[in-house]
């Protein structure tokens, strides 16, 4: 089970929360396993894809406004 950890550091307790972002876990995991396999299927370099995935997380912007 994943800790998710609020900013203060203390990790999300509520079931309902939690439920939630155990699902978007599971399927964005299966999407981005599928998203690879057919890359590598299509002649991909996995090592590339990988870094082509990590780059796609890294440009993610928190939707809070600071």
């Amino acid at each position: 089970m994943t800790l998710w950890p609020q900013p203060d550091g203390a990790p999300v307790s509520c079931r309902e929360k939690l439920r939630v972002l155990e699902e978007n876990e599971a399927e964005l995991g299966q999407v981005m396993r599928d998203a690879f396999e057919d890359a590598v299927l299509m002649g991909v370099d996995a090592a590339a894809m990988k870094r082509i995935l990590a780059e796609m997380v890294g440009a993610l912007e928190t939707p809070l406004k600071s």
